[in-house]
C-alpha cells in the first residue's frame, strides 16, 4: 500500500513539473500576453495573399506589389530584440504609468480616451464581446507618444522597401483577442505582428465592401462573411510573429486579432 501511495505521489509531482514547464514555455513564446485569450473566429481556410521570403528584391517588390496587390514578407528583418522588449512584463515595468490614448474601434475612431498603460492592460485588454459595438470598444493603436515610447521604437527595424517619395511613420498597438478595426482605407503601409496572430481582410479600391462602420470586425465575420458569395469574398490571410503584410494605397482593409496581439505598422506617407 505504501509503495502504491509513493508511486501515485511521484506521478502527481511529475505531472505538476510538466505542467509548470509547459506554462513557462508558453509564457516565453507568447510574451505573457495570452492569459485571457479567446476568439470565436479562426484562421481562414486558404490564404489568398502571396508570401515572399527574404530573397525578394526591391525591384521585384516595386514591379509586382507596391502599386498592385498585397504581399506578406517573411524574413526580411530580424526584430527579435524588439520582440523581447515587447514582453508584457517589460512593457508594464517600463511604460505602466505612462498615459496611452485609446481610440474607438470603429471606422472613424472619433472618440479618444487617455488612460495609464497599466490600467489598459489590466482592466480593458480583454476579448471582444460580439454584441458590443465598435464605437463602444476602446482600442490601443496609433496616437503614440513618440517622446515617451521613443526608446522602444528606436529598436524596431522597419521593412527595407520604401515607396519613392514617402517616409515611414510608426503606429504601435496592443489589443485583445477578437478585437480589430472594421473596413477603412488610407495610404500604403506595412503591418508586423510581434505577438499573437492578426487576420487581414482586404478589397481593392474599386470594390467597396458592405459593412456597418460602427460594428466590429468580429460581428462582420460572424454575420456577413459566411453568406458572401465566392466572388464577394475579400483577399485575406493571417499573419504571425515575424511576418510583415504590405498593403497598397487605398485598399480597403479590416483587421481581426485572433489572439491577444502586439503589433506595429509603418505607414508610408
Amino acid at each position: 500500500m505504501a509503495l502504491v501511495t509513493i508511486f501515485l505521489l511521484l506521478q502527481l509531482l511529475l505531472a505538476l513539473a510538466l505542467a509548470l514547464n509547459e506554462q513557462t514555455e508558453y509564457a516565453e513564446n507568447d510574451g505573457g500576453w495570452m492569459k485571457n485569450n479567446y476568439s470565436p473566429v479562426q484562421e481562414e481556410e486558404s490564404c489568398s495573399v502571396e508570401r515572399r521570403d527574404g530573397s525578394i528584391t526591391y525591384a521585384e517588390f516595386i514591379e509586382q506589389y507596391a502599386y498592385r496587390r498585397p504581399v506578406i514578407l517573411q524574413g526580411i528583418t530580424d526584430n527579435s530584440e524588439f520582440r523581447t522588449l515587447c514582453r508584457k512584463d517589460h512593457l508594464l515595468r517600463t511604460y505602466g504609468e505612462h498615459l496611452v490614448r485609446l481610440s474607438t474601434a470603429n471606422t472613424y475612431s472619433y472618440e479618444k480616451v487617455d488612460v495609464p498603460f497599466q490600467e489598459y492592460v489590466e482592466h480593458l485588454l480583454r476579448p471582444q464581446d460580439v454584441e458590443t459595438l465598435g464605437c463602444d470598444t476602446l482600442y490601443f493603436f496609433g496616437d503614440n507618444n513618440f517622446t515617451e515610447w521613443g526608446s522602444l521604437f528606436r529598436k524596431y527595424i522597419p521593412p527595407p522597401f520604401k515607396l519613392p517619395g514617402t517616409t515611414g511613420a510608426y503606429s504601435f498597438g496592443v489589443a485583445g483577442s477578437g478585437t480589430g478595426v472594421p473596413f477603412h482605407w488610407h495610404g500604403p503601409g506595412y503591418s508586423e505582428v510581434i505577438y499573437g496572430r492578426k487576420r487581414w481582410l482586404l478589397y481593392p479600391p474599386d470594390k467597396t465592401p458592405e459593412f456597418n462602420p460602427n460594428r466590429t470586425t468580429l460581428s462582420w465575420m460572424i454575420d456577413v462573411y459566411p453568406i458572401l458569395a465566392a466572388e464577394e469574398r475579400p483577399v485575406e490571410c493571417t499573419i504571425r510573429p515575424g511576418e510583415v503584410l504590405y498593403f497598397p494605397d487605398r485598399w480597403w482593409h479590416a483587421t481581426l486579432n485572433l489572439d491577444t496581439s502586439v503589433f506595429i505598422s509603418t505607414f508610408l506617407g
